[in-house]
């Protein structure tokens, strides 16, 4: 497995999450957690948002918005990671095929256990040196003001164009700076995933249960 196969999991999250956003004309999870200044970066026209693109309930742009070419297009992992990626993550059940229309599902269940429980040992991360960076872990958006400290230097995923500067923590996959400008609800979830990895068990806990409630776990048990 790799950590890539994770992110990629996390955007099949926010694209199950919008299509209930659409039929129930809810307004998205991470529209309500994060502010109006939630990019932590220098925007270009390049930056495109998932959820203006048009209705995900017809039926064939469904299909459409889960191929492999769609999904590299908005991780920024390649088109062959993608289809590995996929395939491990059926093979351990962190993914399913949905019944109906056959596009690929996150075990959300599965996939919050992981992330809660292993993550951090399969897939570490350690602060590095001061650079600019896009705020991730507790100086994102997504957990501004909550159990971060004034006095702390700020995590960064380093990044010419991010408006931050602090101390460097690799994201968890390498496109993800690209793939979190044009995916908001990417953003609040791989921060989480950051507060999970570096936090104390007191900020992991608070990240945990926020992550949840994107993953739509919340009656799951946070230890």
């Amino acid at each position: 497995m790799k950590s890539q196969d994770v992110g990629l999991m996390l955007k099949l999250v926010a694209l199950k999450n919008r299509e209930s956003e659409d039929l129930e004309g809810r307004v998205g999870k991470a529209e309500m957690s994060l502010p109006d200044d939630w990019r932590d970066w220098q925007v270009e026209e390049e930056d495109p948002l998932a959820e203006d693109e048009a209705s995900l309930l017809d039926s064939d742009l469904l299909s459409a918005r889960y191929s492999i070419r769609a999904l590299a297009d908005e991780t920024g992992i390649s088109k062959s990671q993608v289809s590995l990626a996929l395939q491990r993550c059926l093979e351990v059940g962190l993914a399913r095929k949905d019944r109906k229309t056959g596009v690929p599902r996150a075990n959300t269940k599965a996939l919050f256990e992981f992330i809660v429980h292993g993550l951090r040992y399969v897939f570490p991360a350690r602060p590095g040196e001061i650079t600019r960076g896009i705020a991730t872990s507790f100086a994102a958006p997504v957990l501004e003001g909550r159990l971060f400290s004034s006095g702390d230097l700020p995590m960064v995923w380093p990044d010419a164009r991010g408006n931050t500067k602090g101390q460097a923590v690799a994201p968890l996959f390498r496109s993800a700076p690209y793939a979190v400008r044009r995916d908001r609800d990417l953003y609040a979830m791989l921060a989480l995933v950051d507060a999970i990895r570096l936090g104390q068990p007191r900020e992991s806990q608070m990240a945990a249960t926020l992550l949840a409630e994107f993953l739509g776990v919340s009656d799951e048990p946070v230890r």
